[in-house]
């Protein structure tokens, strides 16, 4: 497969008339698993997609939006969708987490890639964080949401990363479950005020943190609480695995 060249955009341009705006792809050469949420522990391929609509501080992916730090020409390139099928479609792994950044800001390319994935036989994920109210040509068989609303303990004002609307509009989509990051019990009665005012179910909660030793502290403090409160809870399987390295 041809080497996809470097995009020709500036850093606030996400025109994607030919094509997506990728970060990186990863699980085909390299096997992974899908790391958090219902489907943690599973085969998995990732398309991240590059931007974002939020500037979360504890954010582990600012590589996807965070132009100050990194360079956009060095750190996305365009896809065609013909080209991230074929990819995708050369593994037998079956799950394809759509992820970013925010995924939902290209979703209008996204819905020509989604009936794709799933006419070669795959199933998709995306990880979204709930501030775009998804497309109803992405509400499909074989397309499920894992949205993860952002609290103001991530860094980031709740009047941007809470977003009444697109919530709802997930909620009611039956598609959909609400994956938050959680470091201290305080976080967990913020998610309860959410999930009672928005109707948010199932909840699930993963521990906060980039090393296996945060993970697990977050997880002690925190297990208590949501078993207590009938949640689902979830670890970040690639932390513990991978050690957070980019591309697994």
């Amino acid at each position: 497969m041809t080497t996809p060249q470097p995009i020709t955009v500036g850093p606030a341009t996400d025109d994607t008339a030919s094509g997506l705006i990728v970060a990186e792809c990863f699980g085909a050469e390299v096997p992974t698993f899908q790391g958090e949420g219902p489907s943690c522990g599973h085969p998995a391929l990732f398309i991240r997609l590059s931007r974002c609509n939020l500037t979360c501080v504890k954010c582990d992916t600012k590589f996807t939006w965070d132009w100050t730090r990194f360079d956009p020409r060095k750190e996305s390139t365009k896809r065609t969708v013909a080209a991230l099928v074929a990819w995708a479609a050369s593994s037998p792994v079956e799950l394809v987490v759509i992820t970013g950044g925010e995924p939902l800001i290209q979703q209008a390319r996204l819905v020509e890639l989604v009936r794709e994935l799933l006419a070669a036989g795959k199933r998709v994920e995306f990880e979204t964080n709930g501030t775009i109210a998804p497309s109803p040509e992405l509400m499909v068989d074989g397309a499920r949401f894992n949205v993860s609303p952002k609290l103001a303990s991530f860094g980031v004002e709740e009047g941007k990363s809470i977003v009444p609307s697109a919530l709802e509009a997930f909620a009611a989509s039956g598609r959909a479950v609400f994956k938050f990051v959680a470091s201290s019990v305080a976080d967990l009665d913020r998610i309860a005020e959410l999930a009672i005012t928005h109707r948010l179910a199932p909840v699930w909660v993963m521990p906060e943190g980039t090393t296996a030793q945060a993970v697990t502290e977050a997880t002690r403090v925190l297990a208590d609480a949501v078993a207590a409160r009938h949640w689902y809870f979830t670890v970040r399987l690639h932390v513990l695995a991978f050690a957070d390295a980019r591309g697994r």
